[in-house]
C-alpha cells in the first residue's frame, strides 16, 4: 500500500502563544514546534498498515525550511521519505490545491490527515483534498481496516459510531482512537540516525488561489481577579451572582 501522510507543523501546546505589534501575524519567537498530535494518530496509523501489508510511506508538509525539524520527526519515526512543498500554508484552499497537486502525480492508495491542526483548527483541508481528488473521504475516523481495494471506517457521530465502506483510493481525517496515545510511536536512537539519510525532495509551489485571508488576531480576554465573599454574607453572594456574574 502506497500512502501519504499530511504532517502540519504546529505550536505545542505549552507554547505561550504572542502576536507581531499590528496583531497581524504569529509571532514565532521562543515557540517549539511538534507534530500536529491528529497527524501523528494518522502516522502511527500508516505505520501498522505498512507492517501488516507491506508498502511506502510518504509524510508531506507545505511549508517553509523551518518544518524540516517536523519531517525529520516523522522520519524517524518510521516514514520512508519526505516532501515539503515550499509555501506558506496562509489559506486552506492553498494547502488543499498543493497536497492534490501531488498526489494526482504519485497515485497514492490513501491519504491520511488530521481532522484539523491545532493551531488554526480549521477541519477544511482533508474535504477539500478528497473534493479536488474525486475521491472518497471519512472524517472524524477512528478505525480502520482495509481488504483488497476496500476500505472499512469507523467514524465518530452525534451521539454514537458509524461504520462506513469505501473503495481505495481515499481520504480520510484521522483523530485519536485511530490509534490510542499508548501506541504513538516514539523515534529511538536508530530512527533518528536514518532519518539523516533518507529522502527529504523540495518542491516548488503550485499557482493557485488564495480564498481567504486573517486580518487580524487578539488574545482572548484576560480572566477577572477573584472575589472572595465571606461565608456568613449569603445576601451579597446571591447579589453577586445575580448582578455581575448574571448566573442566575
Amino acid at each position: 500500500m502506497k500512502i501519504l501522510v499530511c504532517i502540519s507543523h504546529v505550536p505545542d501546546t505549552t507554547s505561550k502563544i504572542n502576536f507581531t505589534a499590528d496583531n497581524k501575524a504569529f509571532d514565532t519567537n521562543g515557540v517549539q514546534f511538534v507534530i500536529n498530535p491528529y497527524d501523528e494518530f494518522g502516522l502511527t496509523r500508516a505505520l501498522w498498515f505498512k507492517e501488516k501489508e507491506g508498502g511506502s510511506i510518504t509524510v508531506l508538509n507545505v511549508g517553509s525550511a523551518a518544518t524540516e525539524p517536523t519531517l525529520r520527526k516523522a522520519l524517524a519515526i518510521g516514514a520512508d521519505d519526505a516532501v515539503r512543498i515550499d509555501a506558506e500554508p496562509t489559506d486552506a484552499y492553498f494547502v488543499a490545491c498543493q497536497i492534490a497537486d501531488h498526489a494526482k502525480a504519485e497515485n497514492y492508495d490513501l491519504i491520511i490527515m488530521g481532522r484539523e491542526s491545532i493551531d488554526y483548527n480549521g477541519s477544511q483541508v482533508p474535504g477539500m483534498v478528497a473534493e479536488l481528488l474525486g475521491w472518497p473521504f471519512v472524517n472524524a475516523c477512528v478505525g480502520m481496516e482495509t481488504e483488497g481495494g476496500t476500505a472499512q471506517c469507523v467514524r465518530e457521530i452525534d451521539g454514537g459510531k458509524e461504520t462506513v465502506e469505501a473503495s481505495l483510493p481515499m481520504v480520510i481525517a484521522g483523530q485519536k482512537g485511530l490509534v490510542e496515545e499508548k501506541d504513538l510511536r516514539i523515534p529511538n536512537m536508530r530512527g533518528i540516525m536514518t532519518a539523516r539519510s533518507k529522502p527529504l525532495n523540495v518542491r516548488p509551489a503550485l499557482e493557485a488561489a488564495h480564498r481567504t485571508e486573517a486580518t487580524s488576531y487578539e488574545k482572548p480576554e484576560a480572566k477577572a481577579a477573584v472575589r472572595m465573599v465571606d461565608a456568613e454574607n449569603m445576601e451579597e453572594l446571591v447579589r453577586l451572582l445575580h448582578e455581575e456574574a448574571k448566573v442566575i
